[in-house]
């Protein structure tokens, strides 16, 4: 590169035209690079305060070096202006205010200045060739990418992808799984981000959509859209489900999935090392794909709770371990695969928490309401578990319970109304009791118990509320309570300070938006006491005589 600056004419534009082929950049970036090293150097050769230019000819090589200079009346800086009497020297109809140019001649680099050229061209190449990188693979996320194995480094293997390099991270690999330098391997293009260091495209071989691509590639109905992967989970390298729907009925999705004799989900299996996948029917109905999806073992009984997305599932007792599987691993896929959290319990468990239930909401309606024990047993029967649900729920559902008549259902109605009434008092009494404010009783959708709630969290002023994000005030509680093995590994999120009572993401909202409401008042009465105290006492209203007087006197 040294003798590259100083080279005559065409071997300037044969380096070009080179560099340009071989990092697959425009070979004007290229010429760019040149003229700005060349720049430098005369610079660094004439001064770095001249205003200095270079111009190579992209079509003949011809390279021309000038300096730029303005003509002013009183010269201030000698590098970059010039009186008129010089200025006409260089251009006879000069005159003040003309930017004119002083031909240079061409300098003979010597080898630090080629030196510093050298990692100037470098410089403008590299970042050209990390925009062409990131512009290829910006919009490929979700693709499948073939790459040899170039180095592994503190674990993340380093990827060459022909004309980038990828890299795939210790947690997107497959466990396990020994890769080598020079080894080919396949992946998902995870993500590609624009870094300082310039893009990096990040690569997956455990994440799901690894092994759905990889379904598509083997399976030509899925290619198609004729069969679709609905849904997919994975433990890297262990064991994987996924839930697939056909389109057409005469195609059996899980069979052309499986291939002849297992052929096309072999081939998957192999790609990632062994992995066991259970192909199974997707189906709209949420209990029958939970049916489906904890294949292998016998289910008896599937209860939904759609408000706080878990689901109960009822197996025999010899098949508690078989639903559960190692380390919890079938249950744990099957909830990935649902979406919603499962719960497995046996026939007796589920037995014993239902006697358990019955006892609890029995005892309650016998306190709340004042009824004996074989009244407060048939709301139980009938479905009455809280009791809101006794005190809104139409009149003449009520009354057309057996034994009921309306005169019964209004009573017990009436007591209801009292029962939830006392609770709200009492909550009222110990909200006030933790020092939460009353001004928080006034939002929207907070009952007297949500801020007894709110008030043991710490939160007891309108600031200390506003200052919540959404997620943090409404998020549901998860729990991963699952029986066995699993059971000593539970994981729990403890959710938001309001998440066991079921509040959308829209009430959240208007409860957060609420409690920061005055702040904005704050700032509108603010402003016009401000204004007042600029205007001074002129502002002021006269009063008395003053205030009477004729203005023209």
């Amino acid at each position: 590169m040294a003798t590259a600056i100083s080279a005559n004419k065409a071997e300037l534009l044969a380096i070009a035209n080179s560099v340009a082929s071989e990092k697959m950049i425009d070979k004007g970036i290229v010429i760019e690079a040149i003229e700005e090293a060349i720049q430098r150097a005369a610079r660094a050769r004439y001064g770095a305060e001249n205003d200095i230019r270079a111009k190579l000819d992209a079509q003949t090589g011809d390279l021309r070096l000038w300096r730029v200079v303005e003509v002013v009346e009183q010269v201030e800086d000698y590098f970059k202006q010039v009186d008129l009497a010089s200025g006409q020297k260089l251009q006879k109809d000069a005159k003040i205010g003309d930017f004119i140019v002083d031909p240079l001649p061409a300098v003979d680099l010597g080898r630090i200045d080629a030196q510093s050229a050298k990692q100037v061209i470098f410089q403008k190449v590299r970042e050209a060739d990390r925009e062409r990188q990131y512009e290829e693979f910006k919009d490929r996320a979700g693709e499948i990418i073939t790459g040899v194995v170039k180095s592994v480094e503190f674990g993340h293997i380093v990827v060459n992808l022909g004309r980038a390099e990828g890299v795939i991270r210790r947690d997107q690999q497959i466990p396990r799984e020994l890769m080598r330098v020079g080894d080919r391997v396949r992946a998902l293009i995870l993500s590609v981000r624009r870094e300082n260091r310039g893009p990096q495209i990040f690569l997956s071989r455990a994440h799901p959509d690894f092994m759905k691509k990889l379904f598509a590639q083997e399976v030509p109905e899925i290619y198609d859209g004729i069969i679709e992967i609905k849904a997919a989970a994975r433990d890297p390298g262990s064991r994987a489900k996924i839930g697939v729907i056909s389109y057409d009925g005469s195609i059996d999705p899980v069979g052309a999935c499986v291939g002849m004799k297992g052929s096309r989900v072999q081939a998957v299996v192999q790609e990632m090392q062994g992995e066991k996948i259970d192909i199974i029917p997707w189906s709209e109905d949420t209990a029958t794909f939970v049916v489906n999806a904890l294949q292998p073992a016998t289910v008896q009984r599937v209860v939904i709770d759609e408000d706080d997305s878990r689901i109960e599932v009822v197996v025999p007792d010899d098949q508690l371990s078989l639903a559960i599987g190692r380390r919890g691993q079938n249950v744990r896929l099957a909830s990935q695969l649902t979406g919603s959290q499962i719960d497995i319990m046996t026939e007796a468990d589920a037995s014993e928490k239902r006697q358990r239930e019955f006892v609890e909401r029995s005892t309650m309606f016998q306190e709340e309401l004042d009824v004996d024990e074989t009244l407060a047993q048939l709301l139980v029967a009938e479905g009455f578990g809280e009791l809101e649900e006794v005190a809104y729920v139409p009149l003449d559902e009520l009354a057309s319970i057996e034994g009921f008549d309306e005169e019964l259902a209004q009573e017990l109605q009436s007591r209801a109304a009292e029962g939830l009434e006392r609770r709200e008092e009492a909550s009222r009494v110990e909200r006030r009791e933790l020092g939460v404010e009353d001004a928080l009783a006034d939002i929207p959708h907070l009952t007297e118990a949500m801020l007894v709630v709110l008030g043991k969290a710490g939160i007891k002023t309108l600031d200390d509320l506003a200052d919540l994000a959404t997620d943090e005030l409404i998020a549901k509680k998860r729990t991963d309570n699952r029986r066995g093995p699993a059971r000593s590994e539970r994981a729990e999120d403890k959710g938001g300070v309001l998440g066991e009572y079921g509040l959308s993401e829209e009430q959240g909202n208007e409860i957060i938006m609420a409690a920061r409401a005055h702040w904005f008042d704050d700032e509108e009465s603010s402003e016009p006491a401000e204004a007042a105290a600029q205007a001074g006492p002129a502002a002021e209203p006269q009063t008395g005589e003053a205030a009477d007087a004729d203005p023209a006197q």
